[in-house]
């Protein structure tokens, strides 16, 4: 379900060139709200469409929700619908994917409040929460797909290849993590430390994309680079508590397994545990 507040952004999605979503066959649903202050008069009509949802699903896992907390709608009616969804949903997994601004790539001046108020929420009504970073996604765009000035469009684009590989599991058959209770088990090591920082290897421009070819240890080595983050950060000052890699494609265990093994000489993992099944090693 796609909740939108803003007039502007609903002409915007409903104009799209990527499918009709007033088709009356398609399963999104779309809430039009005049102004985001009216969210807590609105929340019942949303928490009804998702009941509707729910309803027609023969096992529901839990929730995937989207959001981006810079501004008002994400932060502030997202929180709300995340605490409702604790309230009526309290045995089923919630998994975030959750935009945060950047001091570098600002658009207005109230995202640091916003950011930081929310947060609190995905504290509190999230059992997985996976942080993506306006700045790390634009220097990805700019280095590595040789944008100069990515568009919305691209940004968003880079943005659901990551969701898209991380929720593989979910949509296709593996022997690990094959649903969302799963996934929770796997990277949380304590409730409270659920913010999931993720990466991705290669990003390849179009132009490059037939003229470089990279080895399993080479990609799995360059998701562990800071530039392949997709939050402005540098994991290298700390240790990974828990770890799961997922590939596309054919995977050789032990191809995979010597990066692994050299990063932890390193001093860079806990502890190396883990299985190897048909999508990931974790």
């Amino acid at each position: 379900m796609l909740l939108i507040t803003m007039p502007g952004d609903i002409i915007q999605v409903t104009a799209n060139s990527y499918h009709d979503v007033n088709s009356s066959n398609s399963t999104l649903l779309i809430c039009w709200v005049l102004c985001p202050a009216v969210g807590k008069d609105i929340v019942d009509l949303c928490l009804d469409r998702v009941r509707k949802l729910a309803d027609v699903c023969s096992g529901l896992q839990g929730f995937l929700v989207f959001n981006a907390v810079g501004g008002g709608t994400g932060s502030g009616f997202g929180s709300l619908v995340l605490e409702r969804l604790s309230a009526d949903y309290g045995k089923k997994s919630k998994l975030g994917f959750t935009i945060y601004p950047s001091p570098q790539v600002s658009t207005a001046v109230v995202e640091p409040y916003n950011s930081v108020l929310s947060t609190h929420s995905l504290l509190e009504h999230t059992d997985v929460a996976v942080l993506l970073d306006n700045e790390a996604i634009y220097d990805i765009c700019r280095r590595s797909l040789d944008l100069e000035r990515p568009t919305y469009t691209n940004l968003n684009r880079l943005i659901s290849q990551i969701i898209s590989s991380i929720t593989t599991s979910l949509r296709f058959d593996g022997a690990i993590n094959v649903d969302i209770t799963e996934l929770q088990t796997n990277l949380v090591p304590y409730p409270r430390i659920h913010f999931m920082l993720s990466s991705y290897a290669p990003v390849i421009s179009a132009a490059k994309v037939y003229h470089e070819q990279l080895s399993v240890p080479e990609i799995t080595t360059a998701v562990f680079e800071p530039s392949s983050m997709m939050a402005k950060c540098d994991p290298r000052h700390g240790k990974y508590m828990a770890c799961c890699l997922m590939y596309r494609g054919d995977v050789v265990q032990r191809m995979s397994m010597l990066p692994l093994l050299t990063s932890r000489l390193r001093g860079r993992f806990n502890s190396l545990t883990g299985e190897y099944g048909k999508k990931g090693y974790h």
